[in-house]
């Protein structure tokens, strides 16, 4: 890991494919989610596949400012027989992300478990390293506390 990106992964009670189904359907965030309270398909887009567009609407730091953000998912594997799988998205307008999301799906440690990793990058660009420089060693506890947070909640609704 670099110093532009953190990750957080969490062992859940249910195969890759149930846990695929939640992490891909950007529209359940809101449930989940400390920082990102819904989202929404944009331009046509009805589902998780490569180039499609949605818009997140988040609330910085889960009290402010609101804003929406564009994304595009970059990544989109469905777990097969192995059991892995990825999910990504780029954060910002079409060819000048900011920022990339995603989770990691493989196999769990026992029969029917998954181990996902969620996790988030910053694109090397130099005012991002400037801001990660500055404020990294913060935001970078506040995004592992929510991404934390995100799973856990998943968790709960999988195994519940």
């Amino acid at each position: 890991m670099s110093g532009l990106e953190r990750e957080v992964t969490l062992t859940i009670a249910a195969p890759p494919a149930e846990v695929w189904d939640l992490v891909s359907d950007v529209t359940r965030i809101g449930e989940f989610s400390p920082e990102t309270f819904e989202a929404r398909w944009t331009h046509g887009a009805t589902g998780p596949v490569v180039g499609a567009r949605f818009k997140g609407h988040v609330k910085r730091n889960g009290v402010g400012p609101t804003y929406w953000s564009p994304c595009t998912v970059t990544k989109c594997v469905e777990p097969g027989p192995d059991g892995t799988g990825v999910f990504e998205f780029a954060v910002g307008l079409e060819g000048s992300a900011w920022t990339n999301w995603g989770y990691r799906l493989e196999p769990g440690p026992s029969a029917g478990s998954t181990r996902v990793t969620e996790y988030f990058r910053l694109e090397p660009k130099w005012f991002l390293r400037g801001y990660w420089l500055v404020l990294g060693a913060l935001r970078g506890r506040t995004n592992e506390r929510g991404m934390r947070t995100t799973l856990e909640r998943m968790k709960a609704v999988l195994e519940g």
